[in-house]
């Protein structure tokens, strides 16, 4: 079965047999990622109890990843963002600042201000990633139109330093589970790579299953560097959570399509 813990576990491994290093994206911002490597993202939205599953894989493999927190009490959970930054993995703020606020920047700014400060509580938090909000009219990316969030101690947000990056070299390969598949750009309504987007098959066809990507793993790409999203609340080996996850994964990618093409 796809999404599953032991699913996950093997794709890591893969990773590692095909001679990738891992490093946190705060890693990458510093200039620490060299050679052929991939960097490791989970977009915590809900059931933060799965992060933590996903940490103890990866801590247990030597891996260290970035791990992004909402402030909703489903993704804010203290003692889980205590436990994975224990394990060694990078703490961030998932920011949806400007959706909350409705488009009100001032307002926005200053409770990203104020969360960045208690996000800072578990871990020295240096990077960001936006929450895509698909529901929301607002793209919360916006917020850094007239403000520069490197004047709150930030080294970088993947969307601006290296997903939509024409200047980042090499190319960077952008992977997501978004939609609960490796292929569902059409179903994503902010998680977009503009400028450096690769293509990849398996057989001749997109990779849509972890499986197909761990079989591409497998024939040592050339690829030289990769950034992986997840989203934890998808990967359980609890077959109740996991059917519950299939089943409320397609009226959300029916929505999340009928949006795209509404703003397209």
């Amino acid at each position: 079965m796809d999404f599953t813990l032991s699913t996950y576990r093997v794709l890591l491994t893969s990773l590692l047999n095909a001679a990738y290093s891992t490093y946190t994206f705060q890693e990458w911002c510093e200039g620490k990622a060299q050679g052929r490597f991939v960097i490791l993202r989970h977009d915590v939205d809900l059931k933060a109890k799965q992060s933590l599953a996903t940490a103890k894989i990866e801590a247990s493999l030597g891996i260290k990843s970035s791990y992004y927190f909402r402030v909703v009490p489903q993704s804010n959970q203290p003692e889980i963002i205590t436990a994975i930054a224990d394990l060694g993995h990078e703490i961030g703020y998932h920011y949806e600042d400007l959706s909350i606020f409705k488009g009100d920047c001032a307002k926005a700014l200053q409770h990203f201000e104020t969360q960045l400060c208690y996000f800072r509580q578990f871990y020295p938090v240096k990077t960001i990633c936006m929450h895509g909000s698909p529901s929301s009219k607002w793209d919360n990316k916006d917020l850094w139109k007239s403000n520069d969030y490197r004047d709150y101690g930030i080294i970088g947000e993947p969307y601006f330093d290296l997903l939509n990056n024409s200047h980042t070299a090499p190319k960077v390969l952008y992977l997501t589970d978004t939609a609960r598949m490796w292929d569902g750009e059409r179903y994503s309504v902010r998680d977009k790579v503009l400028d450096n987007q690769i293509e990849i098959s398996h057989q001749g066809k997109p990779i849509h299953t972890t499986f197909e990507l761990i079989d591409w793993l497998g024939t040592h790409p050339d690829q030289e560097v990769i950034m992986i999203t997840t989203h934890p609340q998808r990967w359980t080996d609890n077959i109740v959570e996991w059917y519950q996850e299939l089943i409320l994964q397609w009226p959300k990618n029916l929505v999340k399509k009928m949006i795209f093409v509404k703003n397209s």
